[in-house]
């Protein structure tokens, strides 16, 4: 009994394991894209509340190119959200060299606002 059966008009093979022929599927090779913290916060959430979704990125080797961009949009709206809550607050070096423990308990507070912001508007929507 032959353990390898083609078929040429589908790309397809089959290997015999036991008595049953299983397909052997295999996907393209898709790019690999670091993904930071963002991306991998919204693919916990697609894979638990999206899964449709989830599956056809997968299906169609986009996966990693999506949550790279997820990644970037998130990391870029962080940091501008950071940035003008410290312009707004009047959030200065000078305050981090007078007076460190409240420079950080600010800084804590904006950290923790603009990480809600992004959560509720890039990773969780």
């Amino acid at each position: 009994m032959e353990k390898y059966i083609f078929d040429k008009n589908k790309g397809l093979w089959y290997e015999l394991q036991g008595d049953y022929y299983i397909p052997c599927l295999k996907l393209p090779d898709e790019e690999q894209v670091e993904i930071g913290m963002w991306g991998q916060r919204h693919l916990d959430y697609i894979k638990n509340h999206r899964k449709g979704f989830y599956t056809a990125l997968v299906l169609d080797c986009k996966l990693n190119r999506y949550l790279a961009d997820i990644n970037k949009r998130a990391a870029e709206m962080f940091d501008m959200l950071i940035s003008q809550y410290k312009t707004a607050e009047s959030i200065t070096e000078q305050l981090k060299a007078d007076n460190q423990m409240e420079w950080v308990a600010r800084m804590n507070n904006i950290c923790s606002r603009a990480t809600e912001i992004a959560n509720h508007d890039i990773i969780f929507a």
